[in-house]
């Protein structure tokens, strides 16, 4: 298999897979509108959502990126389809689904949180089936909820490292069942509520120690706190510290950080790094109105640094040296990366 580069390797450095949506973000709202009311905000964005927020974040930071997912026959999802390909994200995954229209999900951001309406209905066809479609990949996203098990395991035996989330359970039961399968992942990232629920624990670390003798990296995030992770893989620990900004939009700003973070894992960065490097990433978009489709590209990086000397004090002398040099990030080889990370899994399932 040949890449566009002439590069001899996978088709895509990351796989986005799940549900599409057109976003409306509306953020700094002085409050929700009450009936018969028109409220304006002058932090307004738009663009394809769901599953494209990491897929965009990871094309702007110089990955070779594909998304898996369904749309319609209407002129939402051609206008989504346009944006994507705009990114540089390969669209050749996404299946037309005619009759069906793509759902749009407003976000309204008041009192430092957000509420979502969404119009439409999910797509008629299963993630377990659309999931067929997805190019080969070294790294992919997917919700463990909707994994796809025989797909992740054939994937996972060709080398692709599988990071998965996991949503919030309305029925609060937390049952580990939901978890069975992390056994075909590479990384697991829930956030701090979902992880000690899931494990019966009472701090971040903590349960992220416990998931961690299931998958072999965990990264729990804690908001505006920052994130912990352990890999099991390697024995690293690592905690990192939030990027100070002014949060004008949170929207999206999980699956940034997410996307932020796989590409870093394109890298040889030792584990601490690749954290700071997507909290970074996600900061900078948080700062800006417009959730994720504000999310930064490679060249916007050390002009925000530059901008903002308190915070980088050398925590990002890492990034600084291959963007300053050559401007675009130090990724592996393809062959490299995946039979290297490909035999790292090995060893954690004897």
């Amino acid at each position: 298999m040949t890449t566009s580069g002439g590069e001899t390797g996978r088709t895509a450095q990351v796989l986005t897979v799940g549900q599409l949506f057109l976003d409306l973000v509306y953020a700094q709202m002085p409050r929700p509108p009450q009936p018969g009311e028109e409220i304006w905000t002058a932090d307004f964005g738009w663009g394809p959502g769901g599953v494209a927020n990491a897929a965009i974040a990871a094309a702007r930071l110089g990955a070779r990126t594909a998304m898996c997912a369904a749309a319609g026959d209407d002129a939402l999802s051609s206008l989504c389809r346009a944006r994507l390909s705009d990114e540089a994200v390969d669209i050749s995954g996404i299946r037309t689904l005619p009759g069906w229209a793509l759902p749009v999900t407003a976000s309204l951001g008041y009192d430092a949180d957000r509420a979502l309406v969404t119009g439409g209905t999910p797509a008629p066809v299963p993630v377990e089936e659309i999931v067929l479609d997805a190019p080969d990949a070294e790294v992919a996203a997917l919700d463990l909820k909707v994994l796809s098990l025989p797909w992740a395991r054939a994937a996972s035996a060709r080398g692709t490292r599988i990071f998965a989330d996991i949503g919030w359970d309305g029925s609060e039961r937390w049952d580990p069942a939901d978890l069975d399968a992390l056994d075909a992942c590479h990384a697991f990232l829930p956030n701090e509520v979902e992880a000690m629920s899931y494990t019966k624990t009472d701090a971040p670390l903590q349960a992220a120690r416990a998931l961690a003798e299931r998958v072999p990296l965990v990264v729990v995030t804690l908001g505006a706190r920052g994130a912990v992770a352990v890999d099991s893989a390697t024995g690293e620990e690592a905690a990192m510290a939030p990027v100070p900004v002014r949060a004008r939009d949170a929207t999206g700003a999980g699956d940034v950080f997410g996307a932020a973070f796989m590409v870093a894992s394109l890298t040889q960065w030792p584990l601490r790094e690749r954290l700071d490097f997507a909290g970074l990433v996600a900061a900078i978009t948080v700062s800006r109105p417009g959730g994720a489709s504000t999310a930064p590209g490679t060249s916007d990086l050390l002009p925000w640094l530059d901008a903002h000397p308190e915070t980088d004090r050398g925590r990002f002398s890492f990034l600084r040296d291959p963007l300053a040099q050559v401007g675009r990030l130090p990724f592996v080889p393809t062959t490299e990366n995946s039979h290297r990370e490909h035999h790292n899994h090995q060893e954690t399932r004897p």
